[in-house]
């Protein structure tokens, strides 16, 4: 199956799109290039093999890099959503949309690493979310920052 990939003008569209229903903030860009550059990277599959690899990457780099003066996590969430739509995976956008939301918080904090979130965007994808090992894991990982 071939993979439809987003571009970097879509993304930036979706973020502008993102800020203004989601409640506001700066639209500005500080450094979409990153973005950009993550965006052709996907499309490498001897980096990132299968669908999930490539979902992650986006959503790690989208949370982490910083390209937008605001909204990065939730633009993280948004073309997530985006990738998962373009590409088939309509059955689990509600779930990722759901799920992702307190996620993004925390790979923004660096408690939640880019292993760990592929294991996460994964059960997301599968509908293993539910699963209590990976329930506890999550909890084991982001109770730290209670510490």
């Amino acid at each position: 199956m071939s993979l439809i990939y987003l571009t970097l003008e879509q993304a930036i569209e979706t973020h502008e799109k993102t800020v203004d229903i989601s409640g506001g903030g700066a639209k500005g860009h500080l450094d979409v290039e990153k973005l950009g550059s993550c965006l052709e990277h996907i499309q490498n599959d001897d980096y990132y093999p299968t669908f999930e690899k490539k979902l992650t990457h986006i959503f790690f780099c989208a949370n982490k890099f910083h390209c937008f003066e605001d909204g990065n996590k939730r633009i993280a969430i948004s073309i997530g959503a985006q990738f998962l739509l373009l590409n088939g995976y309509v059955f689990a956008v509600q779930r990722f949309l759901r799920e992702m939301e307190n996620i993004s918080y925390h790979v923004a904090a660096g408690l939640i690493d880019k292993d760990f979130l592929e294991e996460i965007i994964s059960a997301v994808i599968t509908d293993d979310i539910d699963d209590e090992s990976l329930k506890l894991k999550i909890f084991t990982v982001i109770s730290q920052e209670l510490s």
